[in-house]
């Protein structure tokens, strides 16, 4: 598709055990490639709930009595099934991260290829864009957000050359960044430094992990027992989460045992970590860093 080309589709989808009865959801609706695959599976009484935050997505909605497009960021997942009468699914589809559009629109300013304004946001209703992170955070936030965002050794000097460099006029567009941070840019190392630097202030404009953290508490709610969660994710944060929640329930720490040295786990892990083909990567070079992974809520 031109809008985003769908990674991992069949794997993802066939995650879900489809039932054609059965109620799904995708929170992640972007170009809908997904979408038309889980209802492509579904008969006629199935129902496929999708979400997008991003109004570009919205133009690519699937004309289908089957099909409803909730325009919403996927944090808000168990408040708006609910709307719509829904409060228990058999299957959850996520691809995490930014759609091939995102990217490849300039001014979306998601990309290192492009000069934009300083935005990144996914959805254009965000008061929060990367134009305020880089200009009004002060050093310590900026340096927390490159080292945990984007695991950059070198976040202190990049906060405190950012507050500088603003100092004397505001960062307002990627050029303006990379001119700023460009001692730290050597050529061989530009284009790894420059997406893990877009990275961290994307994930800090449209605060990833805590959506993410919302999104798979609420999973566990309205998912049935036996209920499917099929999930791809894109870097080591996002996959540490996903893990990490799929093994024990929780994101940090470790359950209690009983007095026998057990404790409860939420859900079964689904066969083991599935990665694109060299086939499907030399077709969608985007596909390369996806990690999806399948699990199955226990009753």
């Amino acid at each position: 598709m031109d809008y985003h080309n769908p990674v991992l589709l069949q794997e993802t989808v066939d995650g879900l055990a489809i039932r054609p009865d059965g109620v799904y959801v995708d929170v992640t609706f972007g170009g809908g490639g997904h979408s038309r695959e889980i209802l492509r599976r579904l008969g006629p009484e199935g129902k496929l709930f999708a979400f997008d935050q991003d109004e570009d997505a919205w133009a690519n909605a699937i004309e289908d009595a089957r099909f409803t497009l909730i325009p919403e960021n996927f944090r808000y997942l168990k408040r708006f099934l609910r709307f719509h009468g829904v409060r228990a699914v058999d299957g959850i589809l996520a691809d995490l991260g930014v759609s091939s559009h995102q990217f490849d629109v300039p001014e979306r300013g998601f990309s290192t290829r492009f000069e934009a304004k300083l935005d990144m946001r996914m959805s254009q209703q965000n008061e929060l864009d990367a134009y305020q992170v880089i200009n009004t955070y002060d050093e310590s936030a900026l340096r927390s957000m490159f080292l945990l965002y984007g695991e950059l050794k070198q976040a202190p000097a990049f906060a405190r050359t950012i507050v500088e460099a603003r100092s004397q006029k505001p960062i307002e567009t990627t050029a303006d960044l990379k001119q700023v941070l460009a001692k730290y840019l050597p050529a061989h190392l530009s284009n790894k430094i420059l997406a893990q630097i877009y990275q961290a202030i994307r994930i800090e404009v449209n605060q990833e992990m805590e959506v993410l953290k919302d999104f798979l508490t609420q999973s566990l709610e309205v998912l049935r027992p036996g209920g499917r969660l099929s999930v791809i994710s894109y870097h080591s944060l996002e996959d540490r989460l996903v893990k990490r929640y799929v093994k024990n329930g929780m994101f940090e720490g470790e359950p209690e045992r009983d007095f026998f040295g057990n404790y409860s786990v939420p859900f079964k892990t689904i066969g083991k970590l599935i990665v694109p083909s060299a086939a499907e990567i030399s077709t969608n070079n985007r596909a390369r860093s996806a990690k999806l992974r399948i699990a199955e809520k226990l009753g």
